[in-house]
């Protein structure tokens, strides 16, 4: 299924999209209050909602509703730095190191963008581009093996991590550089984990006003997801509703020669196959 929080005049509301529309949940006799409720609940909420929907017509056509961020204020959100092999050969290219693990940094939660936000730039001059596959932790996980680690995930979204360069490395964390207002974009909506046959075997792009500037597939992970959440389990708990962002492929703006940065108007769409697209300007 592809789970949506969604409005159309009346505050916020939870959905599924079937075809071209939105099934309004609670419409449909499934009163889930929040997203999370549902990731929380986990096989029990999905199947009443399967139930529910079946053979429902939507109460929505999805031209008509204003997607917005598929989840609420998530818990964590974390991200990984260097996950291709190319994107590090860039990294390395303009100064910021080789890890010699995995690099994981944390976007502070109030970035969380809707799909189709647009994106304030603030104060940064230096404002990029990231095409990332997202996840959504539906299960908890402590110290959880390789083998064991997708059984944990909800979902799959699509995620830019916007990053501001220039505050990046204001800190070593790069927290500040990747957690300004509006730097999160997700999206369009979370794809349950059952319609995903191989999360690493899926293709990403990113355009920027059209032009093509990220192409890359999953499978080319340095660390595929498996690895990510059996490494951050091992250190601590991941949570219901904790999202991650897996990782970039080369072509971010910093890494071209020259850099080439976002500016007003510009508009920044990212794609993911099998799973959806968002698209984002520039304010």
């Amino acid at each position: 299924m592809k789970l949506v929080r969604y409005e159309a005049g009346c505050g916020p509301r939870l959905g599924v999209v079937a075809s071209d529309g939105v099934i309004d949940l609670d419409t449909a006799g499934v009163p889930f209050r929040t997203m999370l409720e549902i990731v929380d609940e986990g096989p029990e909420a999905l199947g009443a909602i399967r139930t529910a929907v079946a053979d429902r017509k939507a109460d929505h056509a999805l031209a008509d509703v204003r997607l917005l961020a598929p989840i609420e204020r998530p818990g964590k959100f974390l991200a990984i730095g260097m996950n291709y092999q190319k994107h590090l050969e860039e990294s390395e290219r303009i100064g910021a190191g080789s890890p010699k693990q995995q690099l994981w940094f944390n976007k502070q939660t109030s970035c969380v963008n809707d799909p189709y936000g647009d994106i304030e730039p603030g104060v940064t001059e230096k404002l990029d581009y990231e095409v990332e596959l997202g996840l959504v932790i539906g299960k908890r996980a402590k110290s959880v093996a390789e083998a064991d680690a997708l059984d944990h995930v909800f979902g799959y979204f699509v995620a830019n991590d916007v990053s501001a360069r220039d505050w990046q490395f204001h800190s070593p964390t790069f927290t500040m550089g990747k957690s300004f207002d509006t730097h999160g974009p997700i999206g369009p909506w979370i794809v349950t984990a059952d319609e995903v046959q191989d999360p690493q075997a899926l293709d990403l792009t990113c355009y920027v006003n059209g032009e093509l500037r990220q192409s890359s597939n999953t499978s080319l992970m340095i660390y595929p997801i498996a690895k990510q959440i059996s490494y951050l389990s091992t250190a601590f708990t991941l949570e219901p509703g904790d999202l991650i962002a897996t990782g970039t492929p080369e072509g971010v703006g910093v890494g071209r020669e020259p850099p080439v940065f976002l500016h007003k108007g510009d508009v920044v769409r990212c794609e993911v196959s099998g799973i959806g697209a968002i698209e984002n300007r520039v304010a």
